[in-house]
């Protein structure tokens, strides 16, 4: 019986893992091999420290890539039983996997491992089209899997309540000079493997939009390319807001985006009212949920289009070095 993973096997799945979402897609993650277990940990070097100054961000993309690794080791037939955090003297390490027994990936698996590669977030208007009742449906049932829970706010005053909160997280952090200058620095003008490419960033927010968007590529629409006006709100939330709570949280959020994926759906990341502790308060108090809020989407149909580019593997795995 094999007592760990291979190099190749960390290899091939973290080719999956990278493609998880990050802050002004930053990536901030490492993957290593250490006894035969594969570790996910945060790297420090990618640190936003006017984005995401607590580390909330970062822990919450290495879930996101962490629930990438489980879903492409459970379709090649070598699922892992997975420890949080494991080591309290190491708290750059979010996690390590150690090999389960051997099964056949379940159909569930395998279409939300498929989604991977679709998974994109997309920062255009939506169509109008409302999201059916089953879909959202199985949004829910995606976090509620992951120990996580999903409000939708659904409708015009609920959305309008939500987008007051939103906005006001918005105006708070673009009055900060260093958060403006950081998020300026991810944006791409050229090829790039990390950052947000301009023509990916989305239209600049008008005052007539329910929701504000971070307008990465400060672009202005063109006339009749409003938002929508009724847009699917999706609130996360977990249980607490330990960086267990936080890692926890990133792997229900990419459950719920290739869930989305898979049902032809397009979502895109609205995190303000999360930064801003006044508005995740605010946000919390008017859910009336037990828990803490960890991240916002909008989640609809929309035109398609292209994922962000990724760093390649070799730039984020630390293999052992061979005696």
């Amino acid at each position: 019986m094999d007592t760990g993973f291979t190099v190749e096997q960390m290899r091939a799945a973290a080719t999956d893992a990278v493609r998880a979402p990050s802050l002004h897609n930053v990536q901030p993650w490492r993957f290593r091999l250490r006894d035969g277990g594969i570790e996910v940990l945060v790297d420090q070097t990618r640190h936003l420290p006017a984005t995401d100054p607590s580390g909330w961000g970062a822990r919450i993309a290495c879930g996101a890539a962490l629930f990438n690794l489980r879903l492409a080791l459970a379709v090649a037939g070598t699922p892992a039983t997975v420890r949080l955090r494991p080591y309290p003297a190491e708290p750059d390490v979010v996690a390590r996997l150690l090999p389960d027994v051997p099964r056949r990936p379940t159909p569930a698996e395998q279409a939300l491992h498929a989604a991977i590669p679709r998974r994109f977030s997309n920062r255009a208007p939506f169509w109008p089209d409302p999201v059916p009742a089953d879909a959202r449906w199985r949004l829910g049932e995606a976090a509620r899997a992951e120990q996580c829970w999903l409000e939708l706010l659904i409708g015009v005053s609920a959305v309008a309540a939500f987008g007051e909160i939103a906005h006001s997280a918005h105006r708070v952090l673009e009055r900060d000079p260093a958060y403006r200058a950081e998020r300026d620095a991810w944006v791409r003008a050229e090829q790039s493997a990390d950052g947000i490419p301009a023509a990916s960033g989305g239209p600049q927010t008008e005052p007539q939009d329910v929701l504000p968007s971070r307008g990465f590529g400060g672009r202005n629409r063109a006339p009749g390319r409003d938002f929508e006006p009724e847009p699917l709100v999706a609130v996360l939330g977990s249980p607490g807001n330990t960086a267990v709570d936080q890692v926890v949280a990133g792997q229900a959020l990419q459950r719920i985006l290739l869930t989305a994926t898979d049902l032809g759906l397009s979502a895109s990341m609205l995190s303000q009212p999360i930064e801003v502790p006044s508005a995740r308060d605010q946000l919390r108090l008017s859910l009336g949920r037990f828990g803490t809020p960890q991240m916002v989407m909008r989640i609809g149909y929309g035109q398609p289009g292209w994922p962000t580019p990724r760093r390649a593997v070799d730039e984020v795995v630390d293999v052992p070095v061979q005696a």
